[in-house]
């Protein structure tokens, strides 16, 4: 029997010591290795599952893996402080996805030991009689996730790690063989998940804990994603090679039927779930783990050792820290002010690097592009989440930097206080022609200026690789910070949202347009108007810093088009989680990626420019797989031809 090794991860966890009492924190004590008796103990059990929530922040928050969900679809394309692994996705020209750069290795190297846990604890609890089966369900849900993710990922992915199918592996070895897709689903994938909703609570066993209503997302979310591959409407190649037929004798009709029902009876026996009253307070780094969110893999300020020893004061970019947001984080820190009248002589950094959600630490790695602006979000007025979702006014903080200045001069020459505008990105082209090349009033990061207004201005058709609106949703947020600056380069503090209850909605809403037989009042257009209707409502202007009490879901729900559509369901599911790591699995499941994301207009690297190009990507079928990571291949003792055949085709 061929078996799998998976690098180190096998024989050297991070394994978590008991979840006490509600509390929002994993409290982890390191363990080198999980043995067969470890897990028939109360103890092992409990620390086994606690580790798998724990290392959800080896995923979740990696800006790399960010990086390979994000960039190449049309939500992201590559910034002017991008490396390689950011260019090779983007498959624009400038580079190429290999084995050692897709950086799908963040999935593929953290995934295995979780399943592996996961094996153990599944197989060994049954005899620890104090252990329920609420518990076990939890280390079931995990494992189904994982493979979940790799099979979306990857096609077809081992289900022997050395063992035998499923089984708990304690040995090292060099080989490995791949099972099919349906093979995942059907034996790993759907009866876990099955299993999981009928023993999981409907509230968490502690904060953020595992419960029905996100097993029943996943499971939906599995069945439509399996029902797609099964339907394969433009004929994309699946690996290892196999019939699109499914081990149980259904067909794609079915699974898109099942999806919509465990939807949609998540959507009526939400638990202590449901939707956060306005799309702002989803994201609000104040407002986090607040009803709507499912899962998510958890941070604290409090300690760094309870944050998986993750440094508050300067993280490299490296997990368990959350730093994905850096990488789609332009460089304004760089945005100067005048300390006089004349605007001459030495200018004073007017924003700078802030450990607050709008700003934190620029790696100007991803970028959005105009198409995002102007198409994605083509409706500011009545829809919320545009502003909601990005920071496009960066306000003076000069005083929280230490400048004694009460007031500097900025753009026309006129004053800017604390807490003003210093650059904004204008929602929609303006009607008076931007200068952008103005001499006397320059911008030294080469925005323009508009008659009367004391903040420079970039229009949405000027957002280049160098300078665009950053992603707020998933900002820096500290509670530290006192009168100054706090710790932008340490690693982020917040939760990173992993699935929301919100999804549920959109999951229901594809599965009818699909062709699930819909209920009353849950047509795909009544399942989407919820959301729409939701993102009418305002509380607050997040980019005009100020209270905006209105109520637009009228019109919301009257602009939505009388016929859904495949491409308007992923338009509503780009408004609602853009830059969350959703995209590039959305539309290789919706066999949409070549037609959505083939090609993108944005401006170039240099400071000024403002000339949009339209760019064309190279997206070819191999390309809806990512490849094996170059480390797993090379660490396989194969024959060579073995180890060509386990890589995804076009990558050998």
């Amino acid at each position: 029997m061929k078996r799998i090794h998976i690098k180190k991860y096998i024989s050297t966890v991070l394994l978590a010591s008991l979840l006490i009492g509600c509390s929002d924190i994993l409290e982890e004590t390191p363990r080198g290795i999980y043995t067969p008796e470890y897990f028939k103990t109360e103890k092992g059990v409990i620390g086994g599952v606690t580790s798998l929530y724990a290392n959800l922040r080896y995923v979740y928050g990696n800006g790399y893996w960010l990086n390979a969900c994000e960039t190449g679809t049309d939500e992201y394309t590559y910034g002017h402080g991008a490396d390689g692994n950011y260019k090779d996705l983007d498959l624009s020209g400038v580079g190429s996805i290999t084995p050692s750069s897709s950086r799908a290795d963040v999935l593929w190297n953290r995934a295995y030991s979780d399943i592996n846990t996961a094996n153990g604890i599944i197989e060994n609890a049954v005899e620890v009689k104090t252990i329920s089966a609420a518990l076990v369900a939890e280390a079931r849900f995990f494992r189904a996730f994982d493979y979940f993710m790799l099979v979306q990922t990857f096609g077809g992915v081992p289900l022997d790690l050395g063992s035998g199918e499923l089984k708990f592996n304690v040995s090292t070895s060099r080989f490995s063989a791949r099972n099919t897709v349906p093979e995942v689903y059907t034996k790993a994938i759907f009866p876990d998940l099955v299993i999981a909703i009928n023993d999981l609570p409907d509230a968490g066993r502690v904060t953020g804990g595992i419960t029905k209503t996100a097993a029943r997302l996943f499971l939906a979310k599995a069945y439509l994603t399996y029902g797609w591959w099964l339907e394969n409407p433009k004929n994309i190649p699946t690996y290892p090679e196999t019939t699109r037929t499914d081990l149980d004798g259904h067909d794609a009709q079915w699974y898109y039927q099942q999806a919509y029902n465990v939807a949609t009876t998540a959507i009526d026996n939400p638990g202590p779930f449901g939707l956060q009253q306005t799309y702002y307070d989803v994201n609000l780094a104040q407002n986090d783990r607040n009803k709507e969110m499912l899962l998510y893999a958890d941070h604290t300020e409090s300690s760094e050792y309870y944050d998986g020893e993750s440094s508050h004061s300067y993280n490299t970019g490296t997990s368990p820290g959350n730093f994905a947001v850096w990488m789609v984080t332009w460089d304004y820190t760089f945005l100067e002010s005048a300390p006089n009248t004349d605007w001459s002589g030495t200018k004073i950094r007017s924003v700078q690097r802030e450990a607050a959600q709008a700003y934190g630490r620029p790696w100007k790695c991803m970028a959005p592009t105009i198409d995002v602006v102007k198409k994605t979000f083509n409706d500011k007025t009545n829809d919320s989440r545009y502003d909601g979702t990005f920071v496009t006014s960066f306000r003076g903080n000069w005083d929280k930097g230490g400048v004694k200045n009460e007031f500097l001069y900025n753009a026309n020459g006129i004053k800017v206080y604390p807490g003003d505008a210093i650059l904004s990105f204008l929602d929609e082209e303006p009607a008076t022609n931007i200068d952008y090349s103005n001499s006397v009033y320059k911008s030294n990061v080469g925005a323009g200026i508009l008659p009367g207004r004391a903040d420079f201005v970039i229009a949405p058709s000027g957002i280049s690789r160098y300078a665009y609106p950053n992603l707020w949703k998933i900002g820096t947020y500290r509670t530290d910070n006192g009168t100054g600056l706090g710790q932008p380069n340490g690693s982020i503090t917040r939760p990173f949202p992993v699935a929301k209850f919100s999804e549920l909605y959109l999951v229901a809403a594809e599965a009818a347009v699909k062709g699930a037989v819909t209920v009353s009042g849950k047509s795909a257009r009544e399942l989407v108007n919820v959301l729409r209707a939701r993102a009418g409502i305002w509380r607050w202007s997040n980019n005009g810093n100020k209270a905006k009490v209105q109520d637009n879901s009228a019109a919301m729900i009257a602009a939505t088009p009388a016929t859904i559509t495949i491409d308007y369901i992923l338009a509503e599911r780009s408004r609602e989680f853009y830059g969350e790591g959703y995209r590039w699995h959305d539309l290789v499941r919706t066999q949409k990626w070549g037609e959505l994301a083939a090609t993108y207009e944005i401006c170039g690297t240099a400071v000024g420019d403002h000339t949009p190009v339209k760019v064309t990507r190279d997206i070819q079928a191999y390309h809806y797989l990512r490849p094996i990571p170059q480390g797993q291949i090379d660490g396989m003792e194969m024959p060579a031809a073995e180890k060509a055949a386990y890589q995804n085709p076009g990558y050998k």
